[in-house]
């Protein structure tokens, strides 16, 4: 079955390659999808085991392996194909549904109405010396641990080894990855990943080795693969972003925030500075006004106190005359003239009213500093148009540039989906039935901020957080408390049952656009 194509394990490589720096939840997420492609014999009710290579899945239903590793089922019709998923309790029957030999692929239709998780393909360039890892089921370990017939085709987790990428060694018949990941015969067929667990290609055969030289493996390249895949008709996931850490995206979204927050305290000591500044100059100004206003009315009490004294003496020389009713008069009026200027005197403004006029005054000509928000402004309802920002992600299986957003206040999204209060987001989790990924999608107004992390589960893992969401249904957009407190209450009781890192995180920067 393996014709020339030899596999190796090296220690020695481990040893002198540098530690891989692969995320175990993401290694986790790419073994779900990879398979023991299992080929046996059948004559009647007898069944004798042929060999096995690995695969993985690029579709729910379509597996991509080694040509070699199926060659003898088409060439022997008795010989059938059993594919061998990593989990679970099932296995299904295979059909080869296209074949290249010359550069080592072969893609295989799940039957019995298998699906399983796809993986998705890297694009972009493979930098020499990065961090790879090999998925697959090496035969060597297989005899190791004493494994029959029963137990090659009962679901069992792949053997994951680590190495580095040591050069774009194209072969003379097709696009090649040399890499220093130990693979060994059973291997062929399996996928090799990197950091993220994307596919960077598929693992096809090793260097010879005399026992002295350190051994290495050829991963047929994933730009192959696109090419073979594009001629079966097959459309797999693709991304070309570089892989990031999980450690190193956290950085910098700390730095990110700290220099935000660094840039709101440096707008509220301006607007502080500029509130005080503006303060002492309208202190200035209502100190001098109100110091005029009390010698305007302070002169004025003080001529009124005086045409009352006047008007006083008038009234007395009138009664001195024997015109009485004229002098009552006058009286009067002399009356009112100390009245008015007692009035005018205690009116005139006091110092106290400076603060008040002061206060007043700012609230006209700066905003209350109560209400300030470092810039920011929260998103209010209408339709939206986000970005992503592949800086602030960390892309793994899916990317969508951009994405349009209906935002309601009271939490509803596209006019159908309801979200639930999340801290200072809103928050939505999905759950579906036919896949093995669980996604929590927030809109956070003050930052008008949409962002969706994904978690690649196993099936323990899924099968709990489908039945926390039967316990809740399906809400659709409402203002019932009761609704809105059950989905916040689904997303904290699943978000228990998820792992600590998410797989995968898109960050969108929306912007409101016109109606």
């Amino acid at each position: 079955m393996n014709r020339f194509f030899v596999f190796f394990a090296a220690t020695l490589a481990i040893l002198s390659a540098a530690p891989a720096q692969a995320d175990p939840a993401d290694i986790a997420a790419a073994s779900r999808s990879v398979v023991r492609v299992v080929l046996a014999a059948t004559d009647g009710d007898k069944v004798a085991f042929v060999g096995h290579g690995s695969g993985f899945a690029v579709a729910p239903d379509k597996i991509v392996t080694n040509a070699h590793v199926v060659e003898i089922a088409r060439q022997e019709k008795s010989v059938v194909i059993g594919i061998v998923p990593s989990q679970g309790g099932t296995s299904y029957g295979g059909k080869v549904i296209a074949y290249s030999p010359g550069n080592d692929l072969a893609l295989i239709q799940l039957q019995d109405g298998g699906r399983l998780p796809s993986m998705t393909v890297f694009s972009g360039p493979v930098a020499d010396g990065a961090d790879v890892v090999a998925i697959g089921y090496p035969g060597s370990v297989d005899r190791a641990q004493g494994l029959n017939l029963d137990d090659l085709i009962n679901p069992m987790s792949p053997v994951k080894t680590r190495g580095s990428v040591s050069g774009g060694r194209t072969t003379k018949q097709f696009d090649t990855i040399l890499h220093t990941a130990p693979i060994a015969s059973g291997n062929s067929g399996g996928p090799l990943i990197d950091n993220c667990g994307r596919i960077l290609g598929a693992n096809s055969f090793g260097s010879l080795s005399d026992g002295n030289d350190a051994e290495f493996g050829f991963a047929v390249s994933s730009r192959e693969i696109l090419s073979f895949l594009r001629k079966a008709g097959v459309k797999a996931g693709l991304t070309a972003t570089p892989c990031r850490s999980v450690a190193e995206l956290s950085q910098q979204e700390q730095r990110r925030e700290a220099a935000a927050r660094a840039r709101i305290e440096a707008a509220q000591k301006a607007e502080a500075a500029e509130r005080r500044q503006a303060e002492a100059q309208l202190r200035t100004a209502i100190s001098q006004e109100i110091t005029t206003e009390r010698e305007n009315q302070m002169a004025i009490a003080a001529l009124m106190l005086v045409l009352s004294l006047f008007v006083s003496g008038g009234a007395a020389y009138l009664m001195l005359q024997d015109k009485r009713t004229p002098a009552i008069g006058t009286a009067g009026g002399a009356a009112l003239l100390l009245v008015g200027a007692i009035l005018v005197f205690l009116s005139r403004p006091a110092f106290s009213e400076i603060d008040d006029r002061v206060a007043a005054a700012l609230k006209e000509k700066l905003p209350d500093e109560n209400g300030t928000n470092g810039g920011s402004a929260l998103a209010t309802a209408g339709q939206y148009q986000c970005r992503l920002n592949s800086e602030r992600s960390r892309i793994t299986v899916s990317q969508v540039d951009t994405l349009d957003l209906d935002w309601a206040e009271g939490g509803c999204v596209n006019g159908r989906t309801q979200y639930g209060r999340d801290g200072d987001k809103w928050s939505r989790i999905f759950v579906p039935n036919e896949e093995q990924t669980v996604t929590i999608s927030s809109f956070d107004p003050a930052s008008a901020e949409f962002t969706t992390e994904r978690y690649l589960l196993g099936l323990s893992a899924m099968t709990k957080a489908r039945e926390i969401r039967k316990q809740y249904g399906n809400r659709a957009c409402t203002s019932d408390e009761k609704a809105l407190a059950d989905i916040t209450e689904m997303v904290k009781a699943i978000r228990t049952e998820l792992p600590m890192q998410t797989n995968e995180r898109l960050v969108y920067e929306c912007e409101k656009v016109s109606p």
